[in-house]
């Protein structure tokens, strides 16, 4: 029998052969281009952002500040929204705008607005005409009464749409439209500042329109028949006769018109005076002054109901009453 003898493989007496390293010169030009967007994107595991601590010179590293927080409470107890005494403007407490329409209505309301020099070079040109002067007050005062055109412009035009704007809040009316401004005069009195002797002060507003016709006020008497038949029941109404009914203007004040429509040429669509100079008489004065000027040659009587009011207000009706001696009549702006 013949010795098989195994042959054993070695391999440490062979030296491997070393691959050249791939440098980018060396790889071909299609190997050293990006990778567009998506290319092997599933087989690559995600960048993780390396997190950063900025070490301050002391040595420690510096927290990063927090932003100071403000809690907000609401109170359902008290409310945002007040009236001002003074004014009578509501407004929103705390809001800035709110805040400061408020002040600027009530200096006005309270002290009037100026009339300066400014608004003198502009007199002569927009046609500003001095109805009286050194008109004398309750209290010993004396002012004077000018009178323009509602619709004019320029500077002069610019002060009476603030001051209208201000009489409106004041009212709680509507803005005059164009037609009427177009159809209307303003009479403004103006008295001495105190604090500079080239300056007025706007201390009354009448505008005064031309209207066509107006309702005659009910009398008290009339106006008691017509509460007590309010409270008759639709049968009783049904039996009786028709009786004439009287239109209600304001209730709370008792104030109601016969409905005849009668012809009537001046109306008065806005009355104010500052609250610091009320009960001086200018509201009269500045009745009295349009009542005589108004139509050029032609002075009206309120007594015999020549001049009529808008929905008055409680203040205006008490006017309306003491001016013109229960003549003025009622008409729809």
């Amino acid at each position: 029998m013949q010795s098989m003898t195994k042959v054993k493989r070695t391999y440490s007496s062979r030296s491997r052969l070393s691959l050249p390293s791939s440098s980018p010169s060396s790889l071909p030009p299609s190997a050293t281009k990006r990778k567009h967007f998506g290319e092997g994107a599933e087989n690559e595991p995600p960048t993780k952002k390396r997190i950063t601590t900025k070490i301050s010179p002391s040595g420690t590293s510096a927290k990063p500040k927090q932003s100071v927080l403000r809690q907000l409470h609401f109170s359902i107890e008290s409310s945002v929204l007040r009236t001002c005494t003074i004014c009578g403007l509501s407004y929103t407490r705390g809001a800035p705008d709110d805040e400061s329409l408020h002040r600027a209505h009530c200096s006005r309301v309270q002290r009037g607005m100026e009339w300066g020099r400014e608004e003198e070079r502009e007199a002569e040109k927009v046609g500003v005409e001095e109805i009286q002067s050194s008109v004398k007050l309750k209290d010993g005062k004396k002012g004077r009464i000018i009178c323009f055109k509602a619709n004019v412009g320029g500077r002069i035009g610019s002060k009476l749409a603030i001051l209208l704007e201000t009489i409106n809040l004041a009212l709680s009316s509507p803005p005059l439209s164009t037609d009427i401004l177009q159809s209307s005069k303003a009479y403004l009195y103006l008295i001495p500042s105190l604090t500079n002797a080239h300056r007025e002060k706007i201390v009354g507003c009448v505008i005064a329109q031309r209207i066509s016709t107006a309702m005659t006020v009910a009398a008290p008497s009339e106006t008691l028949l017509e509460r007590d038949s309010n409270q008759v029941t639709d049968r009783d109404l049904l039996s009786s006769s028709p009786t004439h009914r009287l239109v209600a203007v304001d209730t709370t004040s008792g104030l109601f018109c016969h409905p005849e429509a009668l012809p009537t040429p001046l109306g008065i669509p806005r009355l104010f005076v500052s609250s610091a100079h009320r009960r001086q008489g200018i509201a009269s004065r500045l009745l009295s002054a349009a009542a005589a000027t108004f139509i050029h040659g032609c002075p009206l009587d309120p007594v015999s109901g020549d001049v009529a009011f808008t929905q008055p207000t409680e203040g205006g009706h008490a006017v309306m009453l003491n001016w013109g001696g229960g003549g003025v009549r009622i008409y729809e702006e």
